[in-house]
């Protein structure tokens, strides 16, 4: 055999190499398809929405009282409302959720007492919204009526808040370690303290995965309903809130209603209330995910 033809026969495919990438091409047949299977009911549930909601849908829709006992007009209380419930809950539980994930990543030592708190942490975050809406009404509406009024958007947006912490914690605290210690250690060597060198490179540099967080935050804020009713959100009111100390509709209770109290209801309205909260959920799940990817095209790493 000459030197050319062992050449050609060296880089010819052998059988096991032939197996191999048959072997890939079914993995990733079968793959595609499970994600094509995932992706699947949420197309019909979207078509099924958009299908019946649709009629439903009109600039009246959007900026109207209802009336004729919710079974006409618009949500407009119930949209404000629960953009109400949103903002309160992140500006209470954002900052406090970082702060705690800074403490426990950067500050916090390795003991026992950490690792029952990261463990509260992480059983907290599977205790059902039910449970949750009981410690509301209990801590914010009865125990801290003095300072929240009762019933009202504060005491559902921090309902909201507690319920939602645990995720902002655990995904700002992967954030922050996913960052090298390198950059730590460059910073100390250079003088910087412990509080500069988060403050001015860790922080950063993990500020697009703590949004990551943030977006599930809000994603679970809009779509509850228990938490919100025993705690701020009622069945209707005539008029929009202007503080968190007023009682306000919220979109899931809202669809509820509709869906299973209320008589006499046209078929869209309820499938147009759905299609409106998805939009809400979509809306606000987006321009996160843009600002994320804005902050994320900045990193220097």
């Amino acid at each position: 055999m000459s030197v050319k033809q062992h050449q050609i026969t060296s880089f010819e495919a052998q059988p096991l190499d032939l197996k191999n990438r048959r072997n890939e091409r079914l993995v990733r047949f079968f793959l595609g398809w499970v994600t094509m299977l995932l992706i699947l009911p949420v197309l019909l549930i979207l078509g099924v929405l958009i299908y019946k909601g649709s009629p439903a849908l009109s600039w009246a829709f959007f900026t109207e009282m209802p009336r004729d006992g919710m079974t006409a007009g618009g949500i407009l209380p119930a949209l404000i409302g629960t953009l109400w419930l949103v903002g309160v809950a992140l500006t209470a539980a954002v900052p406090l959720g970082i702060a705690a994930a800074i403490y426990l990543s950067e500050y916090a030592p390795d003991n026992m007492l950490t690792r029952i708190i990261n463990l509260a942490i992480i059983n907290l975050a599977g205790v059902p919204s039910i449970v949750h809406a009981l410690f509301g009404l209990g801590a914010f509406v009865i125990f801290l009526k003095p300072l929240t009024g009762g019933t009202c958007i504060l005491a559902a947006s921090l309902t909201l808040a507690i319920m939602t912490l645990p995720v902002v914690i655990v995904s700002t605290r992967e954030s922050l370690q996913a960052v090298p210690r390198q950059f730590r250690e460059a910073c100390w060597s250079l003088g910087a303290t412990r509080w500069q060198t988060i403050r001015k490179v860790v922080l950063p540099n993990s500020i697009s995965g703590i949004l990551t967080g943030v977006i599930i935050q809000v994603s679970m804020t809009v779509g509850e309903t228990a938490p919100i009713m025993y705690t701020g959100a009622v069945t209707y009111v005539a008029f929009l809130p202007e503080s968190f100390t007023d009682e306000t509709m919220a979109l899931s209770l809202h669809l509820y209603n509709l869906a299973f109290v209320m008589q006499d209801v046209p078929e869209s309205l309820p499938f147009g209330v759905a299609l409106a909260l998805v939009g809400v959920v979509l809306t606000l799940n987006s321009a996160s995910i843009a600002f994320r990817m804005h902050l994320r095209g900045k990193k220097k790493w």
